[in-house]
């Protein structure tokens, strides 16, 4: 069967099943990656997608033909998975997840020792080229073996162990698995705080019934916004699909943004000790290396994406970063992203603050954004220029894609890894300059 190059993305292989992604497409992956990292063990953990059980059971008989041992986590989250990685030195490990993608899409996120992501050109790609070049795999002469291992408990130990349980208060909070691996991989550590939950959707369910999976739709959050008015909780959390991400809700049902909750993080992390470096992506907000600046932190400004993000966070010891997209990542986490360490560290925030959330979130931050506006385009690389040459009184980089800055607003516009789209973020210090300079970015790039 021919392998379709489109499902190797930038930094995970995804497509639909099964005509992209199926258990002969996943056995192939499973014999190239181990070929590719030459390990003795390989930890493999999946979500409730209605695929993931064949494409466990292919990706796992790719790895063990090759002779190498198969660590079986069962179901678990993404970050569950990077942590298995870390905590007990496995050579590798994949995640049999399309994260928020719809129930058609299934895939792989795979990492090597130490968690550290493989991307387009650290990996999937060379993955890919043994796939589509290389002979028949053949089996090798002692096949290897698999050991289940549950990872729960270990797992929702080492997230609480970021904060002191004994700080939280008794916060009313709905939280959102939109029929998730969440549902699964939050209750071990949710029972041992002193909060009240209200689940929404802890069912697991590939099919998404209720909505998709992916909190950073506004629309996606409308269950959750209802469930807090409704019962009167503090706030609300949403996870994604395979539970990496989170996003939160206050009180009133404003969504905080992935550069908001990057704030907070921040602001946990640099009360206990300001000398300490954290790395956002250049779509955050303005507020969030302004805190970082304020309380006595050194900020870094990055490029959009986890396989860039970790090595740089390695590289100046950063106790965390953050990205608009709900990414969170800790350096103690071995430098791995968790939508649940997040959540535990805001949790403690506002109790330690005794705040409520919509009281925090108003006095960090003091801008307008516009989200994510996507256009379809017939040249990316011939829009970006003439934007450029519009906004040429502004001062520009080219770290990822286009961003200009001027004293009263910023905007940032950047291709899209997978399709002819270009992304457009634009922030303010009003719904008037916000609008305006909206306007006349759209009418270049849409003209």
């Amino acid at each position: 069967m021919s392998v379709d190059p489109s499902i190797f993305k930038a930094y995970d292989i995804r497509g639909t099943y099964p005509d992209q992604i199926n258990g002969d497409i996943a056995y192939k992956i499973g014999y190239a990656l181990a070929a590719y990292l030459d390990p003795h063990s390989i930890a493999i953990g999946r979500d409730m997608r209605l695929s993931s059980d064949e494409l466990f059971e292919n990706l796992a008989k790719g790895i063990l033909d090759y002779g190498v041992d198969v660590i079986d986590l069962g179901l678990c989250s993404t970050d569950g998975l990077y942590f298995a990685v870390g905590r007990y030195e496995y050579d590798g490990g994949v995640m049999i997840t399309a994260s928020h993608n719809p129930k058609e899409y299934n895939g792989f996120k795979i990492c090597r020792k130490q968690a550290l992501p493989l991307s387009g050109k650290e990996g999937l790609d060379q993955i890919m080229k043994a796939i589509i070049e290389g002979e028949e795999p053949t089996k090798a002469p002692t096949r290897g073996s698999i050991i289940r291992k549950d990872i729960a408990e270990a797992y929702a130990a080492h997230c609480l162990s970021f904060i002191d349980v004994g700080k939280v208060n008794s916060f009313k909070i709905v939280i959102d698995a939109g029929n998730g691996i969440a549902g699964a991989t939050l209750p071990p550590a949710l029972e041992k705080l002193p909060i009240e939950t209200i689940p929404l959707y802890f069912e697991l369910d590939g099919s998404f019934p209720n909505h998709p999976a992916s909190p950073i739709e506004v629309e996606n959050l409308a269950d959750l916004q209802a469930k807090i008015a409704e019962t009167g909780a503090d706030f609300g959390a949403a996870f994604a699909g395979d539970a990496d991400r989170v996003f939160l809700v206050d009180k009133f049902g404003n969504h905080v943004g992935g550069d908001m909750v990057t704030a907070l993080v921040a602001r946990s992390f640099l009360s206990k000790d300001p000398n300490q470096t954290i790395l956002y992506n250049l779509i955050c907000s303005k507020a969030v290396p302004e805190l970082v600046e304020r309380m006595g932190g050194t900020a870094i400004r990055t490029r959009v994406g986890h396989a860039l993000i970790k090595p740089l966070m390695k590289k100046h010891n950063a106790i965390f970063g953050g990205e608009h997209s709900g990414h969170f990542y800790f350096r103690d986490n071995w430098y791995a992203d968790s939508g649940l360490i997040a959540f535990l560290v805001c949790l403690e925030l506002l109790s330690v603050e005794n705040r409520p959330l919509h009281e925090m979130i108003k006095e960090i931050d003091p801008y307008i954004r516009s989200g994510e506006i996507n256009s379809r385009v017939t040249s990316i690389p011939d829009k970006i220029e003439q934007v450029a040459q519009a906004f040429a009184d502004g001062e520009q980089d080219r770290i990822d894609g286009l961003t200009v800055q001027y004293k009263d607003f910023w905007f940032n516009l950047r291709p899209s890894n997978t399709e002819p789209l270009l992304r457009l973020n634009i922030e303010a210090t009003s719904d008037k300059l916000l609008t305006e300079q909206t306007d006349k970015l759209l009418q270049i790039i849409r003209s």
